[in-house]
């Protein structure tokens, strides 16, 4: 079962090494992306709904969850226009880097407010997992954040951080399935109406990637939240940070960015503090 989180890191690593393939493209703009994935994301995700037929029903929008749900899909359509608005002129093993620094403040909510959380072991671990995500950007005495950036670090540590407590809440009541099928729906029906004149204008290859890229962002995070449920948020977010150091090799791969020893480095001790969780979980 630990292979979900480490599964869902890497599909969602394919799945951004595709979207900044695609944002290198000309005319392709991050208001084209958000328009484009999230209908192709809910319908990836009905095709699976209407597979497993996992419970659903309408009374999960009421009252707190109801409240909950909303505050989802609001923090969903902040992180995805500010994410790739920067991704549009920063790199992406960068991009990636900073998505990870929100997540200090996501294992300290989440071990404050629910007891089940609170194994001091992992937490830790993944602390330091998270510490060296953010010393493999330090370069002379500051962090390196492109200007275009700085928003988006922003974002990720103050908003951002209360999606995944949230999420465990949530998921309490909600199958996987059943919640990204809402959560995308939602954000795919307020997003729509503003980016469809950029949508249309889309070409058949672009189109193609952001369906591979969609499915694949999907399935990652319907495993996740499965992780959420099985293993806890602190576990999988601890696991989840392999996540950008997957991206991060294949834009070396791939995309020609510059090696960095200092990210092979954090890659090597991240993978030794996920071997050493196994003995505390």
């Amino acid at each position: 079962m630990f292979l979900i989180p480490l599964l869902s890191a890497l599909l969602q690593a394919s799945s951004s090494t595709i979207d900044k393939v695609i944002l290198r493209m000309r005319r392709v703009t991050f208001q084209m992306y958000a328009g484009a994935s999230f209908p192709l994301i809910f319908l990836v995700t009905l095709i699976l709904f209407l597979v497993f037929r996992p419970p659903f029903s309408f009374t999960l929008f009421t009252g707190t969850a109801g409240l909950f749900f909303v505050i989802t899909v609001l923090i969903t359509i902040g992180n995805n226009l500010i994410f790739y608005r920067a991704l549009k002129t920063d790199s992406l093993g960068e991009m990636q880097m900073l998505d990870l620094v929100h997540n200090i403040p996501v294992i300290v909510l989440t071990s404050l407010f629910f007891a089940d959380e609170r194994n001091g072991y992992v937490i830790v671990l993944a602390l330091i997992a998270t510490l060296l995500i953010i010393w493999s950007h330090w370069e002379n005495h500051h962090l390196k954040i492109a200007k275009k950036s700085r928003l988006f670090l922003l974002w990720s540590i103050t908003f951002a951080p209360l999606m995944a407590p949230i999420a465990k809440v949530l998921l309490v009541s909600w199958h996987p399935i059943s919640l990204e099928l809402a959560r995308t729906g939602a954000v795919a029906l307020l997003l729509w109406p503003f980016f469809v004149k950029q949508v249309r204008e889309t070409s058949p290859r672009t189109f193609t990637l952001l369906v591979i890229t969609n499915t694949l962002s999907a399935l990652a995070w319907i495993l996740l939240y499965f992780s959420y449920q099985y293993f806890g948020v602190v576990y999988s977010t601890l696991l989840f940070l392999l996540h950008p150091l997957f991206v991060y090799f294949a834009s070396l791969a791939f995309l020609k960015e510059k090696f960095q020893w200092k990210k092979l480095t954090a890659f090597i001790i991240i993978l030794c503090s996920i071997a050493a969780a196994q003995f505390f979980i």
